[in-house]
Parts: structure tokens; C-alpha cells; sequence
């Protein structure tokens, strides 16, 4: 596992925000927003940005993004912050890969969210379904076409709408399909990742090629049976956090932050929003650095779930019950 030296610049150890390849700086923590429910997430987003906030990570499918707008125009309105001070994402999700598609669902996810634009747009899937079917069946996956999708974003990039683009859940290989093509390079890949998942291989190809690593549940996935989903509870997370006087959540989240990655944590609880903040003023020395690359990476696969990695799409393979949390597993492997 690289140093906090070998990931960022000479002094940037305390930095608030990455900067991207567009010259753009993105928060080192944002908000999440997926799993939040609807009737709590508004209240979240409004005291995330008054403790200090300013990304906020969306998406359509998380089916919340009408009550994040209307926390963002409570504190627009209020004087809280302008639109000019936020970093808001959003991503297109996988029954939207058509070209004629992308920019409705942009128009869609700007209505919801009452903004003019986005900060950064990603495809959220490398896979596609049927417009207007789910994931949980394997009949509705069709062969995407990253290319064609990616021509729509980059329209909606030229034209304003989305000042970055990017993508999520994408495997070295599919991003570096990508790359090959692209005209506007993607700007950032948001992956799960966290000291259970230290996405190495796609950590190394990221900071070579100029893609900034976003991490999504970056103090793990608790409860899933597909990896290390207890790393809070991790004896060298605990020892870190003990000697730094700072929670395990704090020192989980700040060890992605030295890897030159930024995390977006996902809370309903003003306190525990607040201590997710606290990041950005302290670091791990190196020798304790170096200790994380003793923690377990358990990424387990049952059989069953092998057998189709080169099927079109990436998932008719998949039981149609299959959890969400398989799909996006699978993504990253395909």
C-alpha cells in the first residue's frame, strides 16, 4: 500500500479538496446521500452544509433527489451558502445509457434538485437495462455502449449543464476502455472503498492516468455477506483511532483521504455528520499508515456468480432476485 506521500503533492496532507483534471476542486467530503430516506434526507443535506459541507453526492435512482432540493433552496434562500459555494453530484442511471436519453435524465435530475447544472455528472453503472425495467431481473439487461453514452455526456459537459463528468462502479479495464475513446476524459470514478476494500489495482491506475477515486460507503458496507463489511470493528482501525483520540468512523475515512481519494460518508445523525467532517486538520503518521495494509480483503464470490462475467451486459447471469449490493460487485469486475 503507497504513503500518504506517494498519493498527494508536498503539503496537500491537510488539503479540504482534490483537485480534478478539469481544474476544479472537489471536496475532499461530501455527503451521500443513497439509503437515505426520503422524509430524513432534506433535514441531513441542511445540517451537513450549515457544519460545513459542500459536496453533495446524488443520484436519481436513489429516489430522493426532489427533498435535497429543497434543502438546497432552503439554504440558498436563507443565504446559507450560494450555488456557486456547493459541489453537487448526480449520476445517470443504467436504463438511461440510450444518447437520447442522457440529457432528459440530466433535465430530470436538475428539475428534482432545482439547479441550472451539476458539478459533476457520472454514468453510475457500466451496464444497461431496458428503459424503464429494474435491475432485479436478468431478462431486462441489454449489451451496453459505453462509447455512445459517453458522447451524450460529453454534449451535456460542452453545453454547461454538467461542468465535470465522470463515471461510478467502473473496473480498471472498462475505465481504461473508456480513456481510449473519450474526448473529454472522465474526471472521477466513484467506487465503494474503505480500509476493507482498498481498491489498489484501481488506486494505482486512477493516480496514473489522472482519474480522481471517489469512495462511496467509505466506512464499509455492514451486513453484506460479498465482503469485509466491519471495518469500524477492525482491531488495527480500533488501535489508530485509540492512539489518534479519534473515533474508528474518523480514522476509517481519513485513511482513503491520505490515499488521495475523497469519501463521501452517508448519515441521517447530525452528530455523527459532524464528526464525519472532522477529517481534514490531523493525519496518520506513516507508521501507523503502513499498518493498513495488514487489514483482511475480503471480497468473496459464490460460484454462481463467476459463471457469466462475459455475458453481455455483465449480470444474465445474476439469480433475478439478486441484492443490488451483488450488482454493483459484479460491475466492477466486468
Amino acid at each position: 500500500m503507497p504513503s500518504s506521500s506517494d498519493c498527494m503533492p508536498p503539503g496537500a496532507e491537510m488539503a479540504t479538496g482534490f483537485v480534478l483534471n478539469t481544474g476544479a476542486k472537489i471536496p475532499s467530503v461530501g455527503l451521500g446521500t443513497w439509503q437515505s430516506d426520503p422524509s430524513v434526507v432534506g433535514e441531513a443535506v441542511y445540517a451537513a452544509v450549515k457544519a460545513g459541507y459542500r459536496h453533495i453526492d446524488c443520484a436519481s435512482a436513489y429516489d430522493n433527489e426532489k427533498e435535497v432540493g429543497l434543502a438546497l433552496k432552503k439554504l440558498f434562500e436563507e443565504g446559507v451558502v450560494k450555488r456557486e459555494d456547493l459541489f453537487i453530484t448526480s449520476q445517470l442511471w443504467c436504463g438511461h445509457h440510450a444518447p437520447e436519453d442522457v440529457p432528459e435524465a440530466l433535465g430530470d435530475s436538475l428539475n428534482d434538485l432545482q439547479l441550472e447544472y451539476l458539478d459533476l455528472y457520472l454514468i453510475q453503472l457500466p451496464f444497461r437495462v431496458k428503459k424503464g425495467t429494474n435491475i432485479g431481473n436478468a431478462e431486462n439487461y441489454i449489451p451496453p455502449d459505453i462509447p455512445a453514452t459517453w458522447g451524450a455526456m460529453e454534449k451535456l459537459h460542452d453545453a454547461g449543464k454538467a461542468r465535470a463528468i465522470g463515471v461510478s462502479n467502473f473496473s480498471s479495464k472498462k475505465l481504461g476502455d473508456l480513456l481510449s475513446v473519450a474526448r473529454i476524459p472522465a474526471a472521477v470514478n466513484q467506487v465503494e472503498c474503505h480500509p476493507g476494500w482498498q481498491q489498489s489495482k484501481l488506486h494505482t491506475f486512477c493516480q496514473s492516468t489522472g482519474v480522481h477515486l471517489s469512495a462511496y460507503s467509505p466506512l464499509s458496507s455492514p451486513g453484506s455477506k460479498w465482503m469485509n463489511g466491519k471495518v469500524l470493528k477492525d482491531p488495527i482501525v480500533i488501535s489508530v483511532a485509540e492512539k489518534l483520540g479519534k473515533t474508528p468512523a474518523q480514522v476509517a475515512l481519513r485513511w482513503n483521504i491520505q490515499m488521495g481519494h475523497g469519501v463521501l460518508p452517508k448519515s441521517v445523525s447530525e452528530e455523527r455528520i459532524k464528526q464525519n467532517l472532522d477529517v481534514n486538520d490531523w493525519s496518520i503518521p506513516d507508521d501507523l499508515l503502513a499498518k493498513f495494509s495488514e487489514i483482511k480483503q475480503c471480497v468473496q464470490w459464490h460460484p454462481t456468480y463467476k459463471s457469466g462475467l462475459g455475458m453481455s451486459g455483465g449480470a444474465r447471469f445474476l439469480p433475478a432476485k439478486a441484492p443490488f449490493s451483488v450488482f454493483l460487485h459484479v460491475s466492477r469486475l466486468i
